[in-house]
């Protein structure tokens, strides 16, 4: 029987943040890291996907012999812009960031879920699920990154607004959750090409 490990016994952060891009060709990078599903995002997951980890195929697929843990695998991207600004080009900015994400999602949920292992990624747009279309209840990416990678906000009106520590407000974030032996999820990141550290 697998275990669900948290952050109870084991070090939270399983990879640092660090940039990587799903194409060579493109110029996209994404900041990435890899944690165990802490204690206080727990409750947030439980509200935002209940047990679909659990209901997801019937393990056959599954041999790597692994132990299965909730892991969160938190994506940040630079803007080019401020995207607290208005206007066309920052929402056209807004929807090229977007597509850099899904790619990524769609990539890792994919190759996972061919292994056996469950995986949904969140739309940033509206929060919610994109894999599990049952699921109704939003997922606050700022939270999550200020509970996963100790990242600052700011309110902004009726708005949390992101400060990443190098980028401030220029930044898109976005998470993945898998239920996953974390040096599969691990070996995954890990082949991706490294990005540009400019």
């Amino acid at each position: 029987m697998a275990t669900i490990q948290t952050d109870a016994a084991v070090k939270p952060t399983i990879i640092p943040p660090r940039l990587v891009r799903i194409n060579e060709s493109k110029d996209d990078d994404l900041e990435c890291s890899l944690h165990y599903l802490p204690k206080p995002l727990l409750r947030e997951y439980g509200h935002v996907f209940n047990d679909e980890h659990l209901k997801f195929g019937d393990g056959s697929l599954n041999s790597s012999g692994g132990d299965l843990s909730l892991l969160a695998v938190p994506t940040n991207q630079r803007a080019r812009e401020d995207l607290v600004a208005v206007g066309d080009h920052i929402e056209a900015e807004k929807d090229r960031l977007l597509n850099v994400f899904l790619d990524f999602g769609k990539y890792i949920c994919e190759n996972l879920r061919s292994k056996g292992y469950w995986a949904d990624y969140i739309d940033p747009c509206s929060g919610l699920p994109m894999i599990c279309l049952n699921c109704n209840k939003v997922y606050s990416e700022v939270d999550g990154m200020e509970c996963l990678l100790n990242y600052k906000a700011h309110n902004a009106g009726f708005c949390k607004v992101l400060m990443h520590p190098k980028w401030g407000s220029a930044v898109y974030p976005a998470t993945i959750f898998a239920y996953a032996p974390a040096e599969v999820v691990k070996s995954l990141i890990e082949a991706l090409p490294a990005g540009s550290s400019v």
